[in-house]
């Protein structure tokens, strides 16, 4: 077997892998299950780098009953999200929030690496 026709090969499984996974349904997800990665992603109001899901103070308990109401309610993860930085503010969610400036600050670095990647080629190259 020659190196490109191995090569085709595995171009071909990767193709077979990525579709599958793409294109196959997930699992149906439980309003349990979404509770509780909701919950793994809101910031506690009254504690330090806890999520709601692992503090049991009061507020964190308000958090979860409210997150829960509104996903029995049918609000979508955005609704939800809205609704308690409304209520807590900016910085109740763990995860940053996408767009303007977060963009900017992930793909900074990235773009930095991409030069640095061109420049030494050329170098190379001479």
């Amino acid at each position: 077997m020659t190196l490109l026709s191995s090569f085709r090969l595995w171009c071909l499984a990767v193709v077979l892998v990525v579709g599958s996974v793409i294109l196959l349904p997930s699992a149906p997800s439980t309003w349990q299950t979404r509770v509780a990665h909701l919950e793994t992603l809101v910031k506690c109001p009254s504690c330090d780098n806890l999520s709601v899901a692992q503090s049991t103070t009061a507020s964190s308990l308000a958090v979860r009953a409210q997150i829960t109401a509104m996903v029995r309610a049918g609000d979508s993860d955005t609704q939800v999200f809205t609704a308690i930085e409304r209520a807590y503010g900016p910085t109740v969610l763990l995860t940053p929030p996408s767009g303007g400036l977060t963009n900017l600050l992930w793909m900074g670095p990235l773009a930095l690496l991409l030069c640095a990647v061109v420049i030494v080629a050329r170098l190379r190259r001479r």
